[in-house]
């Protein structure tokens, strides 16, 4: 198959979450298994060196438009993953010369909804451009929602894209981008309709485009594709997937362990694997140096996340000193919502001997502390897929999850399965249910030695391919192409 695949970011090009580790890793594998894929993205002007990429085409939105402020001419740049697979930049100074990707000082800009729905407009355009035909257009989140809408409605009688069909992957479904339509007159194809299933009030929600007119849905666990069709986590969408469910699906993502991988990990002074797994102690008291804990046989807790509600921090923030009252250890790498990290810190500062608080973002430490701690917090409100707990069972550091999305659907509870146990999960979302579970992995951390050895060898048995991945993908791929 001819793949295109959208999205507003890809991983070695420019990342802020996930979402840009998956626009790499699966492209990759659905080349390596003999697809043909293109994937593209917006030029941003802070991507590191984008002005070296090669232009290979250029178009303009619109061309036959009477006002010349519609009319928007674009370029496309070229770059590669892994030097095999093509990416194309859509290039535009008018809606991608910023500082970020998505906003400034914690604040997404004003015309989000004009700069998106361009880059979904001219993705489509340079392919005629460019004389790439598709079978699959795979759009990623509501950045990219608008896609599937201008295949159907623009393209639709077009000799040359209205045979493709198109898949939405729903990354999280709480952003859905709603803009005033105003945002996008300069796409009249879209900007005209007017459909209960696509608006939000007077605005029109991209995430909603897409799901109503994508031929499938899926997003990236299977817990989270059954969240979405209850009142309680289909995010004030409930409605739309429930019309949709037929072809509704999860598919959980794949772990990329070129980068994480204990036995090679190049930010790692000690390295180790399963069979090795004693070293791994040697790597914590490296970190409890470096952090100023003292260094010895307390157990660590480790988090690397971003500061938002829902990553579980108004949980874990109440009930942060009554668990720092044990012989405990915690480090957290956060960035996110200022009102958060202010809380996070003052109690960090209270307590510098047990916990440290590190508000910027920095790669190697979050390998280390992944490597180093003893368990790993992720008490998310909800998570679609999650990729952090994959990468602490691959270093066979415990984590402690809720059950909720891709958490449920990768973590094996202690409590409920002892044999095949990989971590430690609990239900409610309350921070006394989550400070109950954070006292359980203590006692058996200072109680049953053995028994967490045995664990933390289960978690780092535990693998999650892409190559799995990548096959659920073709046939989902299949049976679109069957509608």
């Amino acid at each position: 198959m001819n793949i295109l695949l959208l999205s507003s970011e890809v991983a070695d090009i420019q990342k802020s979450g996930g979402l840009a580790d998956v626009a790499k890793a699966l492209p990759l594998q659905l080349q390596s298994e003999g697809h043909d894929v293109r994937v593209v993205m917006p030029c941003y002007t802070c991507i590191q060196n984008y002005e070296k990429f090669s232009v290979i085409g250029e178009g303009v939105i619109n061309s036959n438009s009477d006002n010349p402020i519609n009319k928007i001419p674009y370029r496309i740049r070229k770059t590669y993953l892994n030097k095999v697979v093509e990416v194309w930049l859509i290039e535009c100074n008018r809606f991608y010369d910023r500082t970020s990707m998505y906003g400034d000082n914690n604040q997404a800009y004003a015309d989000n909804g004009s700069r998106f729905a361009f880059f979904c407009a001219a993705a489509l355009d340079a392919c005629k451009v460019l004389n790439y035909w598709f079978d699959i257009l795979h759009c990623n989140d509501w950045h990219t929602g608008i896609a599937p809408m201008l295949l159907k409605t623009k393209y639709k009688d077009d000799p040359f894209l209205s045979k493709a069909k198109s898949i939405i992957t729903i990354h999280n479904g709480a952003f859905q981008g709603a803009f005033d339509r105003n945002q996008i007159s300069f796409l009249p194809e879209v900007a005209s309709i007017y459909n209960d299933r696509i608006s939000q009030g007077s605005y029109i929600n991209f995430l909603k485009c897409g799901v109503f007119y994508s031929d499938k849905i899926n997003t990236v666990s299977h817990g989270y594709a059954t969240e979405l069709t209850t009142y309680l986590g289909g995010h004030g969408m409930t409605q739309s997937y429930l019309e949709r469910q037929s072809d509704l699906s999860g598919i959980v993502n794949g772990c990329d362990y070129s980068d994480w991988d204990p036995s090679k990990d190049q930010h790692l002074r000690i390295r180790y694997d399963i069979n090795s797994l004693d070293q791994k102690v040697l790597g914590k008291y490296l970190l409890q140096r470096k952090l100023g804990f003292e260094m010895g046989d307390t157990p660590l807790y480790g988090m690397v996340a971003r500061l938002t509600e829902q990553k579980g921090i108004g949980l874990l923030i109440p009930i942060l000193e009554r668990f720092l009252q044990h012989n405990v250890q915690i480090v957290i790498e956060a960035t996110g919502d200022p009102y958060l990290a202010a809380q996070i810190r003052q109690i960090a500062e209270k307590h510098p001997k047990k916990m440290v608080f590190q508000a910027v973002y920095d790669n190697i430490l979050a390998h280390q502390i992944e490597a180093a701690s003893d368990f790993f917090l992720m008490p998310s409100i909800f998570e679609p897929c999650g990729l952090n707990q994959m990468y602490s069972l691959a270093y066979g550091t415990l984590p402690i999850v809720r059950a909720v999305g891709g958490l449920k659907d990768t973590v094996v509870d202690y409590d409920t399965n002892k044999e095949d146990a990989t971590g430690f999960v609990f239900k409610d979302p309350s921070s006394e249910e989550l400070l109950s579970c954070l006292r359980r992995t203590l006692i058996l951390y200072l109680e049953a030695p053995l028994e967490m050895k045995r664990l933390k060898q289960n978690a780092m048995k535990v693998r999650f391919s892409w190559a799995d991945s990548c096959k659920q993908y073709i046939e989902l791929y299949k049976s679109a192409l069957r509608k």
